[in-house]
């Protein structure tokens, strides 16, 4: 019997000390060097790949906004964010996708009017926007309906309203989409893309300087 709890207890106290042990490795000390590595070779991305605009954090270059005037290049659509009725403290924004089938005429109505605000939006005196002009990322929502980014094709499409509405040489804007321009990740993974809000708070400077 007493051999028994001897050997209960020798597991018990092997168990505490495993326990002991590994919460300090595991739950102290790797998270520190994780931190410590990520704050000292990526600072930026560590702390939320933040974004700053007159010394304020405008936002992340990871996080897709909405609520732009027409005086500054448009997001993609994000029909599907949702909100959360129950909070009552502040305003929550879900993210989410549509979850619409390709058929969805639902689907299909909101592309349609996507496609002709883009059209009417955009078209200015001396530039007539086609339908066909129009890229799929200007009229479709990404997964998260959070994508930050737009492809060259619809911030181009925008320079000539952008323009106009900024009192600013179209070239001038055409330098500034070019210049925020992110080429393919190694040269072969993913799109090309332009993140809005860098290139929101670029066009507000350039105005700002005239």
């Amino acid at each position: 019997m007493n051999n028994s709890l001897l050997r209960s207890a020798r597991l018990l106290g092997a168990a505490v000390r495993a326990l002991l042990v590994l919460t300090v490795l595991t739950g102290i000390l790797y998270p520190l060097a994780v931190t410590g590595v990520a704050q000292a070779l990526f600072p930026g991305k560590a702390n939320g790949s933040e974004i700053e605009a007159d010394g304020k954090v405008a936002g992340s270059s990871l996080i897709g906004q909405q609520g732009y005037s027409l005086r500054y290049f448009q997001p993609r659509p994000a029909h599907g964010l949702g909100q959360n009725p129950l909070n009552t403290r502040y305003r929550l924004v879900l993210s989410g996708a549509t979850n619409l089938a390709a058929d969805s005429e639902e689907l299909t109505r909101q592309v349609e009017a996507a496609k002709a605000a883009v059209v009417k939006d955009n078209s200015v005196p001396g530039y007539r926007v086609r339908p066909s002009d129009v890229p799929a990322d200007a009229v479709t929502s990404s997964g998260s309906g959070l994508d930050p980014d737009i492809s060259p094709a619809y911030a181009r499409l925008q320079v000539h309203r952008v323009a106009a509405r900024n009192g600013l040489p179209v070239a001038a804007v055409e330098k500034l989409v070019e210049a925020h321009t992110t080429a393919r990740t190694l040269g072969f993974l993913g799109e090309p893309r332009v993140n809005v809000l860098e290139l929101n708070i670029a066009l507000r400077d350039l105005v700002a300087k005239r």
